[in-house]
């Protein structure tokens, strides 16, 4: 089972695919919080393969709107100096403030959401780590799926970590809701947790899947998280050792073609490590997700394509050297045709008065029309891409220094640019530079205009320190790096969930 091979589909989700996704969205129904005890059972008493729909049922917390949509956008892009709220100038007046201005309130629903949502999914996943531990079972398939469990409970955890700083460590199956009253715990606890679980899910994860199971968790997601999981902390030797895992794993590439990783032919191809899966038709629509819909371009017509949040700014735009094809890849501009489906835009009015869109979320028209909706909720979510592991891998070798280091830090920083060039040598040269301070700010810029409004630039920001520098003229103080927790979990709590320092 450890060595089954990936084919990846790179047009159309097959029906074993959409099989797969059904489950997860059917046995993500169950409220894990309301749950019963399930008792001790013997290894005899679990039908094979009986772990699988439950497991299933933490992937469908995946998709949920805290954790993949909306609120997913606003804390990780909206917060940064590539995006604004976007949408027409009256909508979300509130989260303006709070997501472009930097004026939390304590009660707001977008980060009310995103705390719940994901604490749903930890919820989830406990239950299945405590069935799995009950049982005892220790054959592959159960221990695949422990280690499924154990990497989206480390996924969530990551998540709230960077973005409220000390939360509650929830590492126990809940079956009454008085069990999750606790106090929070510090971040150097809940990071041990995180290594303990990604170590366990890299140890059996399987390499690659067959392709009916496309999208479902891998060794190499479970590394590259630990990877990023460990830049967080400035663990550079650790963080290199586990990209490298993934680097020398030869089980990624990047794709020849930037633009066509955005596209609905282009989800879960070579250079994908982890991607929320989605699917959409008339009759099924519980199983897309929001992510395209809420920054989908806000017209009428055949152009109200979403709701027109989280759209690039010309810091953004005007971060693009000249002639790199990325940035026609990442905008889509109002008032012009855009390739690759050639339609007109709209341009920017009054009311919505947005230049550009997220490019990375537009929809192939014939897509829009075969499944009845303007809204994408079928499109994936990328989360993490081979690109970013070797921009990863560049980061912490050039920060480790030395010759072979630095040598390897331009060579992985040089496969990222080589593709965005597309055999033009006109644009883009080489970087060559072997000074630390120069190369660090190299590998900091094609991070930026490589994974352009793919949710990465505000903890990037964050966690090199320089937050402060580039967004205190938007408002930003300090502080700022933490959401402030929820003032309804605090209420609930009655005492024992103290809120952030500063709020």
């Amino acid at each position: 089972m450890k060595n089954m091979k990936m084919n990846f589909l790179k047009s159309t989700k097959s029906a074993a695919t959409i099989a797969f996704i059904g489950l997860v969205t059917l046995a993500g129904c169950n409220d894990f919080l309301d749950r019963e005890p399930l008792g001790r059972y013997t290894e005899k008493d679990i039908p094979a393969g009986s772990f699988d729909s439950q497991v299933f049922g933490v992937y469908a917390r995946m998709r949920a709107f805290g954790v993949s949509a909306l609120p997913y956008i606003a804390v990780h892009n909206i917060r940064s100096d590539d995006a604004v709220k976007g949408s027409s100038v009256t909508d979300g007046v509130e989260a303006e403030n709070v997501f472009d201005k930097f004026q939390y309130i304590k009660d707001q629903g977008l980060i009310n959401s995103y705390w719940s949502d994901h604490y749903a999914l930890i919820n989830a996943a406990n239950a299945v780590i405590s069935d799995i531990d009950s049982v005892g079972a220790t054959d592959d398939g159960t221990q695949i799926n422990l280690a499924e469990a154990k990497f989206m409970r480390a996924y969530a955890y990551f998540n709230l970590v960077r973005t409220y700083g000390e939360v509650p460590k929830i590492d126990f199956k809940v079956t009454d809701a008085a069990q999750a009253n606790i106090p929070k715990s510090s971040t150097t606890e809940i990071f041990t947790l995180i290594d303990s679980d990604l170590q366990a899910a890299a140890a059996s994860l399987p390499a690659t899947w067959d392709s009916q199971y496309r999208g479902r968790l891998t060794q190499g997601a479970a590394q590259a998280l630990q990877a990023k999981t460990f830049l967080w902390r400035k663990n550079w030797t650790s963080a290199l050792a586990s990209a490298k895992q993934v680097i020398n794993s030869g089980n990624y590439s990047l794709v020849s073609d930037y633009s066509s990783i955005f596209r609905e032919a282009g989800e879960n191809n070579a250079e994908s490590i982890l991607e929320i899966q989605a699917y959409y038709d008339i009759s099924q629509t519980g199983l897309g997700i929001q992510y395209a819909q809420v920054q989908g371009v806000r017209g009428s017509g055949t152009f109200d394509l979403g709701w027109g949040w989280n759209t690039p700014t010309d810091s953004l735009a005007n971060a693009f050297e000249k002639g790199d094809p990325r940035k026609d890849a990442t905008l889509l501009y109002s008032g012009q045709v855009n390739a690759p489906f050639n339609e007109n835009i709209p341009p920017a009015t009054t009311s919505i008065p947005s230049p550009y869109w997220n490019k990375k979320v537009y929809t192939n028209p014939v897509d829009r029309a075969a499944k009845n909706s303007r809204f994408g909720q079928w499109m994936n979510l990328r989360v993490i891409r081979y690109a970013d592991v070797l921009l990863w891998a560049a980061e912490a070798a050039n920060e480790l220094g030395g010759e072979q280091n630095t040598t390897d830090a331009l060579g992985w920083l040089e496969m990222v640019r080589a593709r965005a060039r597309a055999g033009n040598t006109t644009v883009l040269p080489k970087i060559t530079t072997t000074d630390q301070a120069k190369l660090r700010e190299a590998i900091r810029h094609e991070r930026r205009v490589e994974l352009g409004m793919e949710n990465e630039r505000f903890f990037d920001l964050v966690r090199w320190g320089i937050a402060d520098e580039v967004l205190r003229p938007l408002g930003y103080q300090p502080r700022n790096r933490y959401l402030p927790i929820p003032q309804g979990e605090i209420d609930k709590s009655q005492g024992v969930l103290v809120q952030n320092p500063e709020y």
